[in-house]
């Protein structure tokens, strides 16, 4: 467990789980902020930090590795633990100097039906093969719904699950399985290489942080058509863009084949979106939700990913729905204002008209 030396920092640092924020954001010469609620404010009541405080508070938290690491590269991802809660912190260079962003990670691994995830994503948790996809932008709570997934097979089924990631957020406490949780830097080299050791590892379910580059795609890919079940996250829009993102990262003379891979091993698409709550106290997850059907497969296979919009419009008996329909499901039920709606919709005039005919 990690302590401070100085006491400002300490008092930003409580100051922030106790409002429940998301994020601290710490520049040299600047005030600190915090991202409460999606909105991100200076907290003008703290000191400004100076490139020599914040160079010693780095030294304070950093490991010599990791210290080399970030003299190295210029960026680090990291994590550690102050006052029992867990922090996943990236460490930069900017024009004033030394800048830190940490992201809050909740304490308590939330379930499914906790974090208001569809009921459909229980029936992914007790597949025993194929690639499960969470997508979306950056703190939308890609990490919380993988955490709850892996919670739920803990819970239940007595298999072995590893984890690979950058950095380790949630840490999950062994109940019916065995898990290993392992980190990029610490414990193995890249995500690519920690999934093809993996493989001689005897995992039952494998969780990857990052789908970011070709090699790791390539290597998850691998390991779902092998017989494991894989859990990963891209940081892509939509169902039908998270799949063209997996087929363009390779060269063209592969793209039919990997096309041919995806469709026998994908079981699904999460996309989600964190969306203020209209009593703007809180935000709520909406979601896209796309499960493998034999038409979703046949798009897949035949490159027509502008055929999934439809699957997934009219595949509301397998679990399916866009973006769109979730957010006016929020709307009817008056946890989201229409305007809100509007905002976070990938197609607004389709977000209108269903809106306008009450569906």
């Amino acid at each position: 467990m990690q302590n401070f030396n100085n006491p400002a920092l300490e008092q930003l640092f409580s100051l922030a789980i106790m409002q429940g924020a998301s994020d601290i954001h710490l520049s040299s010469q600047t005030y600190p902020a915090l991202r409460v609620h999606g909105d991100l404010n200076y907290v003008r009541e703290s000191q400004v930090f100076t490139k020599e405080s914040l160079a010693q508070f780095v030294s304070e938290i950093l490991t010599p590795a990791q210290h080399e690491r970030f003299t190295r590269t210029g960026d680090l991802d990291f994590a550690f633990t102050y006052q029992t809660q867990r922090f996943r912190g990236s460490l930069y260079r900017e024009m004033r100097g030394l800048s830190l962003t940490f992201r809050l990670v909740p304490s308590v691994i939330r379930s499914l039906d906790e974090l208001g995830l569809p009921a459909v994503l229980k029936d992914m948790a007790g597949k025993h093969r194929g690639l499960f996809l969470a997508t979306g932008p950056t703190g939308h709570g890609k990490s919380s719904t993988l955490a709850a997934l892996v919670g739920e097979i803990n819970q239940n089924r007595k298999c072995h699950i590893v984890t690979i990631e950058d950095p380790i957020e949630y840490i999950h406490t062994p109940a019916k399985s065995v898990i290993h949780q392992r980190e990029i830097g610490n414990d193995t080299e890249n995500f690519a290489s920690g999934i093809r050791h993996v493989l001689r590892q005897d995992p039952d379910v494998i969780m990857i942080g990052e789908m970011r580059d070709l090699e790791t795609i390539s290597a998850a890919i691998t390991a779902a058509e092998t017989g494991h079940l894989v859990f990963g996250t891209l940081h892509t829009q939509d169902a039908s863009q998270s799949i063209e993102r997996i087929v363009d990262v390779f060269p063209p003379h592969q793209q039919n084949q990997i096309r041919l891979q995806l469709a026998y091993t994908l079981l699904g698409i999460c996309s989600q979106q964190l969306i203020p709550t209209a009593n703007v106290k809180g935000r709520v997850c909406a979601t896209e939700i796309l499960i493998t059907t034999p038409a979703i497969r046949a798009s897949v296979r035949e490159g027509k990913t502008s055929s999934i919009r439809n699957a997934l419009m009219t595949g509301m008996a397998h679990g399916m729905h866009t973006m769109e329909q979730d957010l006016v499901r929020l709307f009817q039920e008056g946890r989201i204002s229409k305007s809100t709606a509007k905002d976070f919709a990938y197609d607004q005039p389709d977000l209108e008209r269903m809106i306008t005919s009450g569906l």
